[in-house]
């Protein structure tokens, strides 16, 4: 298994963006997926992640009742989408999955990663 990050870019305080997850050739929908981010300076941070059995979602208090993980069940692909962005949300997102039903926040647990994307938020 592969995945692989896309849709992020440079965007203004307050404004919206969506990161997509795909895994070529295989797709997501029986993986619990995760996304997490990195700034300069800074750990990694887990941002959100859904199951693989129940699409539950779970959030980090950062970004909840902002960010919204779900996935597309026609494209086997798991979305991120981001609203009300701020400065503090630039990093880089990262999508990482694992096989067990249940998803979490330790990214000892996933086993595949993505190579990342940059998101910017500046005036």
């Amino acid at each position: 298994l592969r995945v692989v990050e896309s849709g992020g870019g440079l965007v203004q305080p307050g404004e919206t963006l969506k990161l997509t997850c795909t895994a070529p050739g295989f797709g997501l929908d029986y993986f619990a997926v995760g996304w997490f981010r990195q700034a300069p300076g800074k750990e990694r941070e887990a941002v959100a992640c859904i199951n693989s059995n129940n699409d539950a979602e779970t959030y980090s208090d950062s970004v909840k009742g902002r960010f919204t993980i779900s996935r597309d069940y026609r494209k086997a692909t798991v979305e991120l989408q981001m609203t009300s962005l701020k400065s503090a949300d630039s990093a880089v997102y990262y999508c990482a999955a694992h096989g067990k039903r249940i998803c979490n926040f330790d990214p000892q647990e996933y086993d595949t990663w993505g190579r990342g994307t940059q998101v910017t938020v500046s005036p």
